[in-house]
């Protein structure tokens, strides 16, 4: 056997220099050892499996981040807190998401991607059944073990797409995707509607924080049997070249060179801007207005009526499902005729339904029913957005990349967009409570003014997807020509 300097070799880099880098191509095949546990012999069966369990645990990852949500009231009536307070458990559990996003994404696109995903779940469970021990004198551990919560999930959010994306390809990839991101907006409503009917009947909001982690001993279980381990890039790149190695500081030139990447990116940040503040914030918003109308009274004590949870969490749950089918769908029929429909589409929907959040808003101090009607019809809007927002970044950088790709996307979208989009509209509502604060009519209105600015930054979203639609489909040609070993250098 010969080794492998004897071997020839065909390298494409992204640089016109002889060197062997990280993210080129080599038509030398992997060595024995390192491919023998990665392999593109991995059954059409087990591959569905893997997708299964790995949208199981993003149900439970996402359920867990809005059951807070879904007890806020019984949260702020039990430590005190105002409402910037308040919105501090979202951002700590996002800025610690959004800060371990780089770290996971460079070791998954270079060490074992299902052990650290694995480590990554157990940090999960520890730390979410620890959050719901905290006693009423220690607001703080509560917010450092939300913290930490988001350090375990981090691992999982980044890795999880690219294993999705090394096990299938074309249209079987979107569809597949579709059905990991799906689990989005269904576990976010889950959390709202579970966290407040644990929390009503056991009278104790804590015991809706101790819920996930029961069923994430299972996804661990589930994880470590039936999660494949595959070859990155071996659905892009099946008996072709290799992918090699370069430094991380490359990697990150490469991206910020993409511009579909970088432009898609600025987009899901303004998503995220808007879907964090309003995810948060909207059954204590609607429960503030139906106290304005008279229609209810203000909660003194535990457990806070759950109904406005139960509605919004329904409502996120149809709206998710039928966007997210919706969105896949579409984009399958345009793709043929227009090879910029995915950025497009999700212009549309960004600009399309900030209009429909920003009536909502509006109409909350008159009608509650015609409120409901425009968040569910904004929500299905928006949720065109989640697949096809996956599969561009998946098609646009090559697959040995893409787990710093998510990592870096993860870490602006969280650090200007729902990181501080809670806290910043519980401050803004605090800052208006001094102007009449003794009033509940006023309660209302300074958190009315404060989310008005979501559908703002909903326009500014759809702006970025359409200079998106510019670049795209030369940047998911150049990703192409690297993956599948053309010798033309870019």
């Amino acid at each position: 056997m010969t080794s492998n300097q004897q071997r020839p070799r065909t390298r494409l880099s992204l640089r016109s220099n002889t060197t062997v880098h990280y993210g080129s191509l080599s038509s030398e095949q992997p060595d024995s050892d390192a491919s023998s546990m990665q392999t593109n012999s991995i059954s059409q069966k087990r591959s569905y499996i893997a997708v299964a369990v790995l949208c199981y645990i993003n149900l439970l990852n996402y359920m867990d981040r809005y059951t807070i949500a879904g007890v806020l009231l019984s949260i702020q009536n039990y430590f005190g807190i105002p409402d910037s307070t308040s919105g501090l458990l979202q951002t700590v559990f996002i800025c610690s998401f959004m800060l371990l996003a780089p770290v996971f994404g460079y070791l998954g696109d270079r060490y074992d991607r299902k052990l650290i995903m694995i480590a990554g779940l157990i940090v999960w469970i520890i730390t979410t059944l620890g959050s719901s021990f905290v006693k009423k004198s220690h607001f703080w551990v509560l917010l450092l073990t939300r913290a930490l919560v988001g350090t375990g999930e981090a691992s999982y959010s980044t890795i999880a797409p690219t294993i999705i994306g090394d096990l299938f390809t074309g249209t079987q990839r979107t569809l597949m995707i579709s059905f990991f991101y799906i689990f989005i907006p269904v576990g976010s409503g889950l959390g709202y509607i579970l966290g407040a009917t644990i929390a009503n009947a056991t009278g104790d909001w804590r015991w809706a924080l101790r819920f996930s982690p029961a069923l994430g001993g299972l996804g661990l279980l589930l994880l470590v049997f039936l999660i494949p381990n595959p070859r990155r890039g071996a659905s892009d790149n099946k008996g072709g070249a290799t992918m090699e190695s370069t430094s991380y500081i490359e990697d990150i030139k490469y991206l910020l060179k993409n511009r579909s990447f970088v432009w898609s990116s600025l987009g899901v940040t303004a998503m995220a801007f808007v879907t964090g503040a309003l995810a948060f914030w909207t059954p204590t918003f609607l429960s503030r207005a139906q106290i304005k109308q008279g229609l209810r009274l203000p909660c003194k004590e535990e457990p806070c009526n759950p109904l406005d949870s139960y509605i919004f969490g329904a409502i996120t749950v149809v709206t998710g499902i039928v966007g997210v089918f919706l969105g896949t769908y579409i984009s399958k029929q345009l793709r043929v005729r227009l090879p910029n429909a995915d950025p497009l589409i999700c212009a549309v929907g960004m600009l399309s339904s900030s209009p429909c959040f920003f009536i909502a808003i509006i109409l909350a101090g008159t009608s509650i029913p015609a409120t409901y009607t425009f968040i569910a019809i904004g929500e299905t809007l928006l949720s065109l957005n989640w697949a096809i927002l996956a599969d561009i970044l998946l098609y646009v950088v090559v697959p040995t990349r893409r787990a710093t790709a998510e990592a870096l996307q993860i870490m602006v979208c969280h650090l200007l967009g729902d990181a501080g989009s809670p806290y910043l509209i519980g401050a803004i509502s605090d800052a208006l409570l001094k102007y009449n604060p003794e009033s509940s009519h006023w309660d209302f209105r300074r958190l009315e003014y404060s989310i008005l600015l979501c559908p703002f930054i909903g326009v500014l979203g759809g702006l970025f997807f359409l200079m998106t639609s510019l670049y795209i489909k030369e940047d998911r040609k150049a990703a192409e020509l690297l993956t599948s070993g053309n010798t033309i250098l870019l």
